[in-house]
């Protein structure tokens, strides 16, 4: 069938909207009628292929619509469901079964490598096939099929237009502090990058009764915003040292803390921030080939933990429906960081992510 899509075409490059052609669903697929679309960081780094993934592409990892077509091997979804896509996995190998489909073996591949396992590829053009299955959805599209297995369906007044950014960044914020540092009631908890992801945890430790929350940026507006959404203390980083403000603020370090920067001077700041036994775990991503330090000969007696966390540790069928039910209770008004754009308009939507003026943009077709 014939649908509009955006396309990545080159490097550093702006996105072309235009016509493709999406082929048939596999047994294994449903089709879906894209709602909306978040753009995350990842779409932004792969474009610029940060991650060597071929273009042109159709990226976007953060849909959420209406199916309406389903293989003949799905069984647990039907035409007319409203659904939230997350990344794609295996659902075989040892990570998948042991209940960390997110660190799925087969994760790169299934994801990022341009295409279904066997090689083909759900849109083309009269220039030839084009990279797709991105998260095993490409939801910069206005129809799209997608592996059944990272379809996560809704209830039938969700609102649609707003729920696709759970299926990968505000998922990974929050995941990453609900189900990996898992701070107690009355705990401290040092965040570094005010951005959609780090907002994300920030509501989630509110949620779970944090009551030290700590943001750091450089940005002032953006830790202006982080007070009014609960933030009990804010650090610009540019004018003061980061690590000394925790150290002061806490009485002696935090007892948690995230990094969703991807920045190797920060992750050493988020490291350097924690109190004794505290846990730290980095989310945001660098470039391949890029490290951080750790002063291990000091820090060796501190007993810290550090974790690399992907997609927030979720099992995204039973961790989105929590999100959104926490959503309707009033403790993660995540939708006060949107903001809706056409796809005609995304490479603005884009401009604005990247300069910071639109913390979570949503394409809405």
């Amino acid at each position: 069938m014939k649908t509009r899509a955006a396309v990545a075409t080159a490097k550093d490059t702006p996105f072309e909207v235009r016509e493709v052609d999406l082929d048939s669903i596999r047994p294994d697929e449903v089709r879906v009628k894209l709602t909306a679309s978040g753009i995350c960081h990842t779409d932004a780094i792969v474009r610029d292929q940060w991650y060597p993934m071929a273009l042109p592409a159709i990226l976007g990892h953060e849909g959420a619509g209406i199916i309406e077509e389903v293989g003949a091997e799905v069984v647990d979804l039907t035409v007319g469901d409203k659904v939230v896509l997350g990344p794609a996995f295996c659902g075989e190998c040892k990570q998948c079964l042991s209940g960390h489909p997110m660190y799925c073996e087969n994760f790169f591949a299934r994801n990022i490598g341009g295409c279904r396992p066997d090689g083909s590829k759900s849109f083309s053009d009269s220039n030839g096939e084009i990279s797709s299955n991105f998260f095993g959805q490409s939801s910069f599209a206005e129809y799209t099929n997608v592996i059944s297995t990272g379809v996560i369906k809704v209830d039938d007044d969700a609102p649609l237009e707003l729920l696709g950014p759970l299926g990968c960044g505000i998922m990974t914020g929050s995941g990453a502090v609900l189900n990996v540092l898992r701070p107690k009631a009355g705990s401290s908890i040092a965040i570094f990058g005010t951005g959609a992801v780090g907002l994300a945890g920030m509501l989630a430790a509110r949620a779970a009764g944090a009551t030290t929350i700590i943001m750091v940026d450089v940005v002032e507006s953006r830790l202006a915003f982080a007070e009014e959404l609960g933030a009990t203390h804010v650090v610009n980083s540019g004018k003061t040292d980061p690590v000394a403000a925790i150290q002061e603020i806490t009485g002696g370090g935090a007892e948690f803390a995230l990094d969703t920067t991807g920045v190797p001077a920060v992750f050493t700041q988020m490291t350097d921030c924690l109190g004794i036994l505290g846990h730290g775990v980095l989310v945001g991503a660098a470039k391949l080939g890029d490290g951080a330090t750790i002063d291990i000969g000091t820090r060796l007696t501190s007993g810290i933990s550090i974790s690399l966390v992907c997609e927030g540790d979720s099992v995204p069928k039973e961790f989105i429906p929590r999100l959104i039910s926490l959503y309707e209770d009033g403790r993660f008004p995540f939708d006060k960081l949107t903001k809706t754009y056409a796809l005609d308009d995304i490479n603005t939507a884009f401009a604005d992510s990247a300069d910071g003026s639109t913390l979570k943009p949503i394409i809405v077709y």
